[in-house]
This record gives structure tokens, C-alpha cells and sequence, in this order.
């Protein structure tokens, strides 16, 4: 029987540059007070949790975020630069007004299709996709059974998304949001099937939040229920 690894992946909390709406994929910028607010209170919600290890993207924002997060559990925050925002290249710091008057071009372009299309300097939704996707698998595959807290960004988790639950990817700045300090959680049957059992949850915000959802074990496809399942052999 495989077991059930859960994921709480979590955006990092509000930036300065987050209030006023500048692209900052790849580039450094801390935390708001707001943001360390956020990540705070995310630790109090998860704090009675099982969490076995914390994972990071390495820019500063994520990783404050992780380790605000990681604190009750008395956990090391481990980066991985695969989970790294996606870089905006020459956009990077710009307002989405001054982008629109300089570049209208490429801003036409990318909002067709931001999977494929990148601006000047900046990496496509495809290529976040093939970095970040391999690495969440690595560490699922590296904690069978157990509850991991993994920081990353905006545009990277919503890409991860799609990708796990097989949306349109050049459909996921239209279909997903994510809000600061956002908590996801993906529960994994190894390595091919995840289910989305909460997405985009911010009630922590206020009053501790809402109740983490219990692992899915009912009402799902014969293949999630635990007392069906069985490991495929080899084929």
C-alpha cells in the first residue's frame, strides 16, 4: 500500500512590491511587516501539526516566510532554488502600468500565452514548470508518509497546480490565485496522484483559521481508498 505524503505548499507572505502591483519574480525584496503578520500567523494554524521537514525557494521573502513557519516545530528551513519564483526578465520591479506603456508587445504576447511566451530575459511558464515540478516530486518521494511544509511563489505554485491536476497551463494566471501566505495542501499516492484537498486558504488571517481537512480516504476513486488499494507491480 502506498502512503498518503501531504504537502503544505504555501506562498510566501505580502511584500512592499506586493501593495504596489510591481513585477518581482526574480529579484530580492523582504517581507512587509503585513507579510511577517501573515507568516506568523500561518506558524499559530499549523502549529499542532506533524510537519517533518520545511522546504524553501532561497529568495529572502520565501525564506523568512519558512522560517517564521518552521519555528514551532523546531525545524532547519532547506532551500531549493528550483522552487524559485518565475524571472520576469527586464520587466523585474516595473509596475504593470509601466510594462503595459513600454512593452505593449511583449505584454500582448504573454497574456495570450504566458506557458510558452517569456519577456526579454525572463523564463517562460514552461520552463518553471520543468524545474519546479521535478523538485516537489523529489520531495515527496523523499518523505513516504509524512507531512512536509514547502514556501515557494505566486506564478510557480499556480504552475505546479496545473500541472498536478492537469489544467491548461497556458489558462493559469486566468484560473488560479494566490493570495499571501496562502496555505494549499496536495495529499500524494505517490508520485502520479495528487489530489488538491485545500487551495488558497487564508482564514488564518483572521481567528487561527479554519480546521486542517483530515487526509481523503472516502468518496473518492477506488484508488485513493486505503482499503482497496493495492501497489501496482511492475509492468
Amino acid at each position: 500500500m502506498t502512503a498518503t505524503t501531504r504537502v503544505f505548499l504555501v506562498r510566501h507572505g505580502a511584500t512592499i512590491l506586493t501593495a504596489e502591483n510591481r513585477f518581482a519574480g526574480s529579484v530580492e525584496v523582504p517581507l512587509s511587516d503585513e507579510g511577517r503578520e501573515q507568516a506568523r500567523r500561518l506558524a499559530l494554524r499549523l502549529r499542532g501539526e506533524r510537519v517533518a521537514a520545511v522546504y524553501s525557494s532561497p529568495l529572502g521573502r520565501a525564506a523568512e516566510t519558512a522560517r517564521i513557519a518552521a519555528e514551532p516545530h523546531g525545524l532547519e528551513v532547506r532551500m531549493d532554488p528550483r522552487l524559485r519564483e518565475i524571472s520576469h526578465g527586464r520587466w523585474e520591479q516595473m509596475t504593470r502600468e509601466e510594462v503595459e506603456e513600454r512593452f505593449a508587445d511583449e505584454v500582448a504576447s504573454w497574456e495570450a500565452d504566458p506557458y510558452t511566451f517569456a519577456p526579454q530575459g525572463g523564463e517562460t511558464g514552461l520552463e518553471v514548470t520543468a524545474r519546479a515540478l521535478p523538485a516537489v516530486l523529489d520531495l515527496v518521494r523523499a518523505h513516504p508518509g509524512e507531512t512536509i511544509l514547502v514556501v515557494s511563489h505566486k506564478a510557480t505554485i499556480r504552475l505546479l497546480l496545473s500541472s498536478l491536476l492537469g489544467f491548461d497551463p497556458r489558462r493559469y494566471r486566468d484560473n488560479l490565485d494566490q493570495s499571501p501566505a496562502a496555505l494549499n495542501i496536495v495529499d500524494f499516492r505517490g508520485t502520479t496522484r495528487a489530489r488538491l484537498t485545500l487551495f488558497n486558504d487564508t482564514s488564518h488571517y483572521e481567528r487561527g483559521g479554519l480546521a486542517i481537512p483530515e487526509m481523503p480516504r472516502d468518496r473518492l476513486s477506488r484508488w485513493w481508498n486505503e482499503e482497496h488499494h493495492r501497489d501496482p507491480g511492475p509492468k
